[in-house]
Order: structure tokens, then C-alpha cells, then sequence
């Protein structure tokens, strides 16, 4: 049977903008009647990924998400060994088509048309594909051949991608089924979107005969205890991975670290809404996975939130075994409000 982790956190961010909307507002979503402060799964899965703290943990194993495929990795290398505009154009229109349909935009400059419509994920081993190839056309001075496009695999993803998946339209036959769901955060309690109005003033500006400030603009913000929910299949992230059950072990206590200490990273220069997670609950087991987030349909109210909204989990995690037997095999909790559990016996726990 499939194995899977699931991690419940529970994240306090003071007064932010962790994630805009369209209008440069916090994001939000409705749930048990109230409105809440909502994080999206792309923006969380953005930060992380590409967060120091995962890098760090996974380097060499992470791919790219560009549509800058062909500028990058073949038409400036070739332009720059002085291979001709017309075969470097010609090399990299062959190489990132390979990858998703190129834009046709009538007009443009001779990069602008390189670049792929749709942003796409490149593992490391296909990047290391593209540039041994670019290397022998520059020695060669030509464009590749039909042979030597065959440049997407199915094997040696890259761990970014094993755990969050690829899919190309053109080409679905090298699609990567995700590993890892991620919701998206929600706040435990009703939220009210606030206006901060500020102003700039001009230093050089001794107000001799102007007086007001250089600038004037608001932005909104509010504060949450966020509930996120990661569940991730590790027979399929050891498929994705080609079987490394080390680097299978890595991904997870890479992924479950970032998660758990990195935020967001939206205004914050403005707000320094950095926050690690204050509560968590790993559980890992082979029954159909379960959200906790009906714990919180109905929103905390009162002045101990945190202490709250942990008792809140718990009792539906202790509910759900109940009415459907036991729902992990095994289970670990840390929490920081109260000083007990820690992240080295966490991570220890997930990479079993």
C-alpha cells in the first residue's frame, strides 16, 4: 500500500501582506461564513522552493521554471563563443522548442521570439543535456540535428520537481505527476483587512516652500494564525526519483525544514513577516490521507488563539480516529508554545 506523510502546521504572522491579490490586497477566502487571510499553495511552494534553506539542503537537485530556456542556456552562450546570429538563432529556436511552443510575436527581437509560451520545468539533468550539446555545436559552429533534440527524460528528475511535478502541453508524454499536494494556508479566525496610508518625504527638500511629502500611497495588511496541510506520497517521490531512497529521505526533511521556517516573501521590506511554525503535527502512515482544516470551519475566537487552535487539531485528529479507526501508523508533535518536541526529531521522524 502507498505510504504517505502528512504535516499540519500552524504558522502566527503579525500584521503582513504575505500574498497579494490583484489590487496589491492581502488574499482571502471565505470559510464557516467568515472571511479569512488566505496564502496561496503557488505562492508557499514558490517560497520554499527557491528559498536558501532548500537549496542549501537539495543543491545540485533542483531545476529551473523559465521560458528563457533557449536565451539562456543556448543562444547567449553560442553569440558569446562568436557562433553567427543566424545559427545561434537557429540552435535555440530547434533546442527550446523541444520544451513548449515558442511565442510568435510578429516584430519582436530576434531573443523575444526565443522564448517558450508557457513557463517550463527543466530538470538539472536536461539542463546538463542542453549545455554539453551547445557546447559541441559551438566547437562544430553549426545547428543540431534531428538525433540530438531528443533532450527531455522521463528518469533522474530533479527533487523540485519529483515533489510538485511538470506538465507540458506538447509534449505529455514527459509530464511528472506531483508528489506533494499542498493547501493553500488558511487563518483560523475572521480576519479584517486593514489600510496602512503612508508618505515619503524628500531629504533634500527643507520645506522652504513646499512643505508636503514626495510621496503618498497605502497598502493593505493583516495578521493570522495560518493552518497549512502538506500531504506527500513517498512511493511515488522514490518513483520520481529513480529509486534513491537516500535522496528520497533528503527531499522530505528538506521540504518539511522549509516549510516550517520559511514564510513568504511578499512586502517584506515593509512588514518583516518572517515567522516559523509554532505548532506541528506529523503523521505518517498507508490509510487515505485527511485534512485537519474542518477544525477550523468554525473560527477561534477568544485571546489564547494559538493554545486554542492546537486543541482545536488535535481533537479532531483524536475524532476522526474514532469514527474511522486509526488514521497513521505513527505520529509526531512539536510545539513551540509550550517548548516540547524538536525539529531534529521531526525531520528524523518524516525521513524514516
Amino acid at each position: 500500500m502507498t505510504a504517505f506523510i502528512q504535516l499540519h502546521f500552524l504558522t502566527a504572522y503579525a500584521p503582513s501582506n504575505l500574498n497579494r491579490d490583484d489590487s496589491g490586497r492581502p488574499k482571502t477566502a471565505k470559510m464557516g461564513g467568515v472571511e479569512r487571510l488566505r496564502v496561496s499553495s503557488q505562492s508557499l511552494k514558490r517560497a520554499w522552493r527557491v528559498s536558501e534553506t532548500f537549496e542549501s539542503a537539495m543543491d545540485g537537485h533542483i531545476g529551473k521554471r523559465t521560458r528563457l530556456l533557449g536565451v539562456e542556456y543556448v543562444y547567449q552562450p553560442m553569440i558569446s563563443a562568436g557562433v553567427s546570429l543566424k545559427t545561434a538563432k537557429a540552435a535555440a529556436e530547434k533546442i527550446a522548442g523541444q520544451f513548449g511552443k515558442l511565442k510568435s510575436d510578429k516584430g519582436a527581437g530576434a531573443v523575444k521570439n526565443l522564448e517558450i509560451e508557457q513557463l517550463v520545468h527543466v530538470s538539472t539533468h536536461e539542463i546538463a543535456l542542453i549545455k554539453q550539446l551547445v557546447d559541441t555545436l559551438i566547437s562544430e559552429n553549426r545547428e543540431p540535428v534531428d538525433e540530438e533534440l531528443k533532450l527531455l527524460r522521463k528518469e533522474q528528475h530533479s527533487v523540485d520537481m519529483a515533489l510538485f511535478g511538470r506538465m507540458l502541453a506538447s509534449s505529455p508524454a514527459f509530464n511528472v505527476e506531483a508528489a506533494c499536494q499542498v493547501a493553500h494556508a488558511l487563518g483560523v479566525s475572521a480576519v479584517t483587512v486593514e489600510d496602512d496610508f503612508f508618505t515619503a518625504v524628500d531629504d533634500l527638500n527643507a520645506g522652504d516652500e513646499d512643505k508636503g511629502s514626495a510621496h503618498m500611497g497605502e497598502q493593505g495588511f493583516a495578521s493570522a494564525l495560518f493552518y497549512s496541510y502538506i500531504c506527500i506520497s513517498r512511493d511515488l517521490l522514490l518513483k520520481n526519483l529513480g529509486g534513491d531512497e537516500n535522496l528520497t529521505r533528503r527531499a522530505i526533511a528538506a521540504l518539511t525544514e522549509t516549510a516550517l521556517t520559511v514564510s513568504p516573501g511578499g512586502k517584506q521590506n515593509s512588514f518583516a513577516s518572517r515567522a516559523y511554525a509554532s505548532y506541528a503535527l506529523a503523521e505518517a502512515g498507508t490509510k487515505q490521507p485527511r485534512s485537519l482544516a474542518v477544525a477550523f470551519f468554525q473560527p477561534v475566537r477568544g485571546e489564547n488563539l494559538l493554545p486554542m487552535a492546537i486543541e482545536r487539531l488535535k481533537h479532531q485528529r483524536d475524532n476522526f480516529d474514532r469514527v474511522y479507526g486509526q488514521c497513521a501508523d505513527r505520529h509526531y508533535e512539536l510545539n513551540a508554545d509550550k517548548g516540547e518536541g524538536s525539529l531534529s526529531a521531526l525531520l528524523e521522524f518524516v525521513s524514516q
